[in-house]
C-alpha cells in the first residue's frame, strides 16, 4: 500500500475512534442526566433511560479497543489479547441482558404497586458487574504484548518480581 492510503485509513480509523467516544460519552451523559435534561418521559431509570446507556458504553468499549489497537504495530494477537476482547464483550452482553431485563420481567421490582419496569438494586449490581468485566477486559488487552515480543503480564508466569526479561 502507499503512504497515502495508510495515512487516509488512519485518518479514518482515528475519526471513527473519536466519534464513536464523543457518541458514546453523550448518551451516557443524557441518559444518566435524563432528569436534569427534562427528558425523563417514564418514571424512574426506566428502559427509554438504559437502552442510551447501553448503546452508549457499546461505544465507548468500541472506541478504546480500538484506540489500543490502532498504537499497536501488525502483530498476531496474543492469547491475553484474546482472552481481553471477549472478556469485554461477555462483559457488553451481560450488560444488556441485567440492563433490559425489565422488558421479559425478571428485573427487579421492589415496589408491587408500581406497574412500570425500573432498575433496581440486582440490576444496578449487574450492571457494575458488568462494567467491571469490561474494565478487565480492556486491561487485559492494553497489557498484552501488543508490538513487544513478551506480555508485560509475563511475571505472573515467570514468577519473576520486575516483569522484563
Amino acid at each position: 500500500m502507499s503512504s497515502a492510503k495508510i495515512d487516509r485509513a488512519a485518518k479514518v480509523r482515528r475519526s471513527v475512534t473519536w466519534t464513536l467516544f464523543v457518541v458514546g460519552l453523550v448518551l451516557i451523559v443524557i441518559s444518566l442526566g435524563a432528569d436534569f435534561f427534562g427528558l425523563d418521559i417514564t418514571p424512574g431509570f426506566g428502559v427509554v433511560q438504559m437502552l442510551p446507556l447501553l448503546v452508549g458504553l457499546t461505544a465507548l468499549t468500541l472506541s478504546l479497543f480500538l484506540l489500543i489497537n490502532a498504537q499497536r504495530q501488525e502483530m498476531p494477537r496474543s492469547l491475553q489479547a484474546d482472552i481481553g476482547v471477549r472478556l469485554a464483550a461477555t462483559g457488553l452482553v451481560f450488560a444488556y441482558v441485567t440492563g433490559l431485563s425489565d422488558l421479559i420481567r425478571i428485573g427487579t421490582h421492589v415496589q408491587p404497586q408500581f406497574e412500570r419496569p425500573f432498575v433496581g438494586p440486582l440490576q444496578l449490581g449487574g450492571l457494575a458487574l458488568a462494567v467491571l468485566t469490561i474494565v478487565i477486559g480492556l486491561a487485559l488487552y492494553y497489557t498484552s504484548r501488543g508490538a513487544r515480543p513478551k506480555s508485560s503480564m509475563e511475571f505472573i508466569v515467570n514468577g519473576n518480581g520486575n516483569g522484563k526479561h
